[in-house]
């Protein structure tokens, strides 16, 4: 790809008079510019108050507590290949440097799907405690699609989404299959009938368009080069970061990775591995807990509890507690040992035909929120997920993938013969854009990868592999959780930050414990 070279970028800011409460920053182009992108590279940002930004409750109460941060929209090529053809936007945030500013650092949460305004806005509060907040613009930006980011990615409704938690699809006949099967179709469907730009939009919310769009913001804001931490899904942002612009990479931080050796059916077992190891710990803690409603085998006792659910679901207000919905409950609870008091109270609540803390739980999960508004994180999900990992058409392979995800995941295990329905992927409006095979590490200078050994979500020899493939360095947190970096761990803050501002790697075999 032909790019021009510059130097140097320069800033100039205009405040107050052209639009009161905005202020106008031209600080690209900045670093290499793929050529007919110019106009993107060098765009002037607008940046104004976070509050026209917030799309769901949890936004507006992110964006309502942080007045110190600041927002804005980054206009991208919705396809790259047509840099003269429809535009979108992507929205960011901003938490400035108060010291000697190296630069800025991106930031994205994972999912995929969640949104990074939001998360950066919540990580405020944390990223104060550290030197980086002298020395980096803390940015957290919605990919396209996700969020503040327009046009949204959008296939049900509101009161859709809430009967699709409803709906279980444990029928596995020959027509329970055929039944889901027509159900993932027609969401496809709705997905490209509810999008503005329809199945162009869908066909371009992979990966491969993330990182163009974060290369974009680089310049915009300024800075010669990235530095960037991604979280979970956002380690696979990262990654496909450094493999399409080496060049411009200074320093990314890989927490909670995902497995570059894997296919997604592998993948999808270690995953179910990872969820029941940290259920083992939960049960170890539960089990010194008087109130501990699982006892004996506590697989056995777990779905003794759960799945009478499947017939008959716990009402909960004007709405009911699914089977579903309680292991999705499970399920988000063991991502931090900080949720297990809040997981035990729902079994606790269930065992007495109650559902209110697991509802809850499930209601986090998805990002809904009191009103009963849901964020695009579940429909964003599929859409990357649909362009970004193969079809999965091989239904024998499937059946056989279910298989081993019961044996590796016992306590998940609804008693049910595994079923092999085709997801909605194959049926999507759109072609697998993501590249193939395992990323490569040619010019690209060490990152450090931080892998959690009870991480549930991304098992640790994820990012043992990960640090492997990319010749990079590893950072081991013994722990049970999924991602560590700036949540109070001083030994992974500590190095972590050290490596961000003076690019300075932890020793080999660093350990860290909580």
């Amino acid at each position: 790809m032909l790019v021009i070279p510059l130097l140097a970028s320069c800033t100039s800011i205009v405040e107050g008079d052209a639009k009161p409460g905005v202020t106008f920053e031209k600080r690209g182009p900045a670093g290499t510019v793929p050529a007919g992108l110019e106009k993107f590279y060098g765009q002037q940002l607008a940046w104004q108050d976070c509050a026209p930004f917030a799309t769901t409750g949890t936004s507006k109460q992110a964006y309502g507590s942080k007045r110190d941060v600041e927002c804005t929209r980054l206009e991208v090529p919705l396809d790259y290949t047509k840099p003269t053809g429809d535009t979108i936007t992507i929205g960011v945030l901003r938490y400035k440097a108060t010291g000697q500013k190296i630069g800025s650092l991106l930031t994205n949460p994972g999912g995929p799907g969640a949104s990074g305004m939001a998360s950066a806005a919540g990580m405020v509060g944390d990223y104060r405690k550290t030197d980086l907040a002298e020395r980096f613009d803390l940015i957290g930006f919605d990919p396209r699609g996700i969020g503040a980011s327009e046009p949204a990615v959008r296939c049900l409704s509101n009161a859709e989404r809430d009967a699709d938690r409803l709906d279980l699809d444990i029928d596995t006949s020959p027509a329970g299959i055929a039944q889901t099967e027509q159900e993932n179709k027609a969401y496809a469907d709705k997905c490209a009938a509810g999008t503005k730009f329809g199945a162009a939009m869908l066909a371009n919310m992979g990966t491969r368009d993330v990182v163009k769009d974060m290369d974009v913001l680089r310049s915009a804001l300024g800075d010669a080069k990235l530095s960037y931490v991604g979280y979970s899904y956002g380690t696979r942002i990262g990654t496909e970061y450094a493999e399409t612009f080496p060049q411009n990479v200074r320093a990314l931080v890989l927490d909670g990775a995902v497995d570059p050796t894997q296919d997604q059916l592998q993948s999808l077992v270690a995953q179910g591995a990872g969820f029941q190891k940290a259920f083992n710990e939960f049960i170890k803690w539960c089990q010194q807990e008087d109130d501990c409603p699982l006892t004996g085998d506590a697989n056995t006792s777990f779905r003794e509890l759960t799945t009478p659910l499947l017939q008959k679901p716990v009402d909960v207000g004007s709405r009911k507690l699914s089977y579903n919905d309680a292991i999705t409950a499970t399920i988000q609870a063991l991502y931090s040992e900080q949720l297990w008091p809040l997981l035990l109270q729902g079994l606790n609540e269930l065992k007495a035909g109650k559902g209110t803390m697991l509802l809850r739980l499930a209601d986090a999960y998805f990002d809904r929120d009191d009103q009963g508004n849901y964020s695009t994180i579940t429909d964003a999900f599929s859409a990357v997920h649909c362009v970004d990992d193969q079809r999965l058409t091989d239904k024998n392979a499937l059946l056989e993938t279910a298989r081993q995800y019961k044996a590796a995941a016992p306590f998940l295990d609804d008693g049910n013969p595994p079923g092999a329905a085709l997801d909605s992927c194959a049926f999507w409006p759109a072609p697998v854009s993501a590249r193939t095979g395992p990323p490569k590490a040619e010019g690209i200078p060490p990152l450090l990868v931080i892998s959690t050994t009870g991480d549930p979500a991304t098992p640790y020899e994820a990012g043992v592999n990960l640090a492997k493939t990319l010749n990079s360095r590893l950072l081991t947190f013994e722990g049970v959780q999924h991602t560590v970096f700036l949540q109070g761990q001083p030994c992974v803050d500590a190095a972590g930050v050290k490596y961000l501002i003076d690019q300075t790697l932890p020793a080999d075999g660093t350990r860290c414990a909580s």
